[in-house]
């Protein structure tokens, strides 16, 4: 089952529950995927995002949340930061599970040998081979250090 799939499965359900917030947070995801959507039909996509822009979309979803809610709670109120982090278990439901550190640095060491990187010039390179593979899946703003270290020490 894809990921539009399970969304929509997961959006009728909420509404047979009456579960108001997790339908609300579902159809804010909906929203999102057909605004890209247009935007790809617009680009001559005429299928729309595939499932690998979907997993982005969710992944900014609740990068967005994340710092809401941080942003919140430094203003103390702590009902909006709880609501925000109530919609980041919604939308992290259909998100892979995230790599831990240990695969993390295998994937980035397997990306560095796919694309022979040998210098910081490469990191572009190996970056875009880890979004294509592991979108969802790690932390981008953590692995980008990992890698430019990796790289540093090996053109040394």
């Amino acid at each position: 089952m894809d990921l539009r799939t399970k969304i929509s499965a997961a959006l009728k359900q909420a509404m047979k529950d009456k579960d108001a917030d997790r339908l609300s947070t579902l159809r804010l995801i909906n929203a999102a995927i057909k605004d890209k959507d247009i935007d790809a039909r617009a680009a001559g996509q005429d299928d729309g995002v595939g499932e690998g822009e979907v997993l982005a979309i969710l992944g900014k979803m609740v990068k967005q949340r994340n710092e809401s809610a941080k942003t919140y709670e430094e203003g103390g109120r702590l009902d909006l930061a709880e609501r925000e982090l109530a919609e980041i278990k919604v939308i992290e439901e259909f998100l892979p599970q995230k790599l831990g550190a240990d695969a993390s640095a295998k994937a980035v060491d397997d990306a560095i040998a796919e694309v022979g990187a040998e210098s910081i010039r490469d990191m572009g390179k190996v970056m875009g081979v880890l979004k294509s593979k592991y979108t969802g899946q790690m932390d981008f703003g953590a692995v980008g250090p990992m890698v430019k270290e990796r790289l540093c020490a090996a053109a040394h």
